[in-house]
């Protein structure tokens, strides 16, 4: 193996993956105000009602399929008695339609940012680069899967990119692992890590801003100003207070 092999394989994991920690813990120390989405729904819904579901859906199915394919061994599906040609077939099936789903999701939503004013002037430059990064890795990725699958030449990942994905993990990096990948995979993996070392300090820290309180909070009671009770008698359990 070459330096550079190493540098790539090896050195830029630990790097990205060391930013991506202390960078979410100084974005929350230090910019808690700052860690939001900047939701631009004031603006326009229209758009963002039809592709924000299809984006946000279809992007956590692609966080399910990796999670799978990257962290469970092949060893285990096999004693499992689910075959490869039958694992292949479900994840490319459903990764190739929750990566069509996303990047439509994606291309709503980027169209709605560029035509619509009001959004158009609250979009900063890290979010132009957030979207490059965030789409490029998606394209790569599902482009890289469509075209080894219509070639008849579908590269098993699970047999190169997944064993060096746990080996970082492990602290027992083995990069000769990625030497054997197509360069579509590593094009993908390169952009991914790339991505992930810019998370902490762009608008998607508000994927670890989990709304779990709503699930346990009061319920909120309104009370009407209006002194007439109405034609209609009122509910058990909403009957009139005071």
């Amino acid at each position: 193996m070459s330096t550079w092999d190493i540098l790539l394989w090896v050195a830029v994991p630990y790097a990205a993956i060391a930013i991506f920690v202390v960078g979410h813990v100084w974005r929350y120390r230090y910019d808690k105000f700052g860690w939001t989405t900047r939701s631009s729904q004031l603006y326009e819904n229209r758009l963002l009602r039809l592709g924000s579901p299809l984006f946000h859906f279809g992007i956590l199915l692609v966080a399910l399929g990796h999670v799978g394919g990257l962290l469970i061994p092949e060893s285990w599906t096999e004693a499992l008695g689910i075959s490869e040609a039958a694992y292949h077939a479900v994840a490319v099936t459903l990764g190739v339609l929750a990566g069509i789903c996303t990047l439509a999701g994606a291309a709503i939503l980027v169209y709605r940012r560029r035509t619509v004013g009001p959004v158009f002037s609250a979009t900063t430059r890290n979010d132009k680069i957030m979207y490059v990064l965030l789409v490029g890795t998606i394209v790569l990725g599902l482009g890289t899967t469509v075209l080894g699958n219509l070639t008849d030449h579908p590269h098993n990942y699970r047999e190169t990119v997944s064993p060096w994905f746990r080996s970082i993990f492990a602290f027992q990096p083995e990069p000769e692992l990625m030497t054997r990948a197509p360069i579509g995979f590593q094009l993908h993996a390169t952009a991914a890590w790339v991505l992930f070392a810019f998370w902490p300090f762009s608008r998607l820290v508000h994927v670890f801003s989990m709304p779990l309180g709503y699930l346990t909070r009061p319920y909120i009671v309104y009370r009407s100003r209006d002194t007439r009770l109405g034609s209609r008698p009122p509910r058990r359990g909403w009957e009139r207070v005071g």
